[in-house]
């Protein structure tokens, strides 16, 4: 069935603590010595796989599927495209965005790339496109600004000629009336249009025990199957800091995720009738930047679940599971692209996109920035005008470029050139 898990593996939010249900493995601590219970693959073995895998999907990408469209992609098209970047050995960046500026870099990038794009909102950046001066006690300014960045991209999409995902990141349960405003959007849009305003939602409940996790992320898919936006969720913890969510000082052992727990949500989640979900599985995965050796992936923790599961089901299906790729910021390419051959299909994208978008205007300011101290005069003259260099478009354009750039190189990383 296309109706696969798109197990957004690869965590990447606020998590905490969860307790695995009675019965399977005790206490949360206790799977952290069997995170190879299924038998490993070896690091040789990872490298060789996983490079041949690759090079023989880009002499034979298969085509597109007829559902995928230009524009913002949802419902079974959606699964269509998940289903083809893991068929093709592919994934697709999930960039954070925080304005219009970074909206149309990462559109441009992707129709320079050949490829999709996943567009996603914070709720601080949705908050913040609203405007940071208004009132935002009950979400309303996150939600509103969410909703204006979502109607943005539906207006100029089509015109990049690429698939666009449109998708919200961590929202932890404190959060949820966030979820609840774009889910009301969602069904309103649904009712005139035919389909969500949305593509896809994430839920971040892995603070809450393992079952209170999967219970409420099965509530909230059973509203969401109704307009068919799709639900990614999390398991395990995802180090470091982002927008708000800090797992800086969490214990190690609870980066990576067992494939136990996996199977659990696999089995709960697919319930729910018309529902397709994602799951964001930890395999030490860390927000922010580091550099080369400081964070101690183990994408094997994504092959061993695959198997895992693949079991449970009776074997046919190598791959049942679609993953998804947090933290990825300072990760080795073979690292990568190993996760990616257990079925990755979107890494998500913020720091190294951060940094891109500030050092394209940094470098503005450096190359002119005898035409920026005042509004008249500069090298060519004291009263010569400088309002074509200090005009805002003109270090706002240069930052889009810079992102742009940054989000090529990704997509190179990440496979996901020419595929559209």
């Amino acid at each position: 069935m296309l109706r696969k898990v798109v197990l957004a593996g690869l965590a990447a939010t606020a998590v905490d603590a969860f307790t695995a249900p009675s019965g399977f493995f005790g206490n949360r601590q206790a799977p952290a010595a069997k995170i190879n219970s299924v038998k490993p693959v070896s690091a040789r073995t990872q490298r060789v796989n996983g490079a041949a895998s690759l090079r023989a999907a880009e002499a034979t990408k298969s085509k597109l599927p007829a559902s995928v469209k230009p524009g913002v992609v949802t419902g079974q098209a959606l699964v269509d495209l998940l289903n083809y970047a893991k068929e093709n050995n592919f994934a697709i960046p999930g960039v954070n965005i925080v304005g219009t500026n970074s909206i149309n870099a990462c559109m441009e990038a992707a129709a320079k790339y050949g490829g999709p794009i996943m567009v996603t909102f914070s709720k601080g950046g949705g908050q913040f496109i609203a405007g940071k001066s208004l009132p935002n006690k009950n979400d309303e300014a996150s939600i509103a600004g969410s909703i204006a960045g979502a109607l943005h991209v539906r207006a100029v999409a089509k015109q990049y000629g690429i698939p666009v995902v449109l998708h919200t990141d961590h929202c932890q349960k404190a959060w949820l009336p966030w979820i609840d405003g774009l889910m009301a959007a969602n069904e309103d849009y649904f009712k005139t249009h035919g389909e969500p305003l949305f593509s896809s939602h994430m839920l971040d409940l892995s603070e809450e025990p393992l079952e209170e996790n999967v219970a409420i992320c099965k509530k909230y898919l059973e509203r969401m199957a109704k307009c068919n936006v799709l639900l990614e969720m999390e398991l395990g913890v995802t180090g470091g800091e982002e927008d708000g969510v800090d797992n800086s000082g969490v214990d190690s052992s609870r980066l990576y995720t067992q494939p136990e727990e996996v199977w659990y949500t696999y089995q709960e989640l697919s319930k729910v009738q018309n529902g397709h979900f994602t799951i964001a599985a930890s395999f030490g995965n860390v927000h922010g930047v580091y550099a080369p050796g400081n964070v101690d992936l183990k994408p094997v923790i994504l092959h061993n679940t695959q198997k895992y599961i693949s079991e449970k089901l009776g074997g046919k299906d190598k791959k049942p599971v679609n993953f998804v790729f947090h933290g990825g910021s300072g990760s080795s390419l073979e690292d990568i692209r190993y996760a990616i051959e257990a079925g990755v299909i979107k890494m998500n994208i913020d720091t190294d996109t951060q940094w891109a978008f500030w050092d394209g205007v940094r470098g503005y300011e450096a190359k002119y920035h005898d035409y920026l101290q005042g509004q008249i005069g500069n090298p060519e003259g004291a009263t010569k005008p400088n309002k074509k260099y200090y005009d805002p478009r003109m270090m706002l354009r240069a930052g889009e470029e810079s992102m742009a750039k940054r989000l090529m190189q990704a997509a190179q990383d990440l496979n996901c050139v020419n595929v559209v």
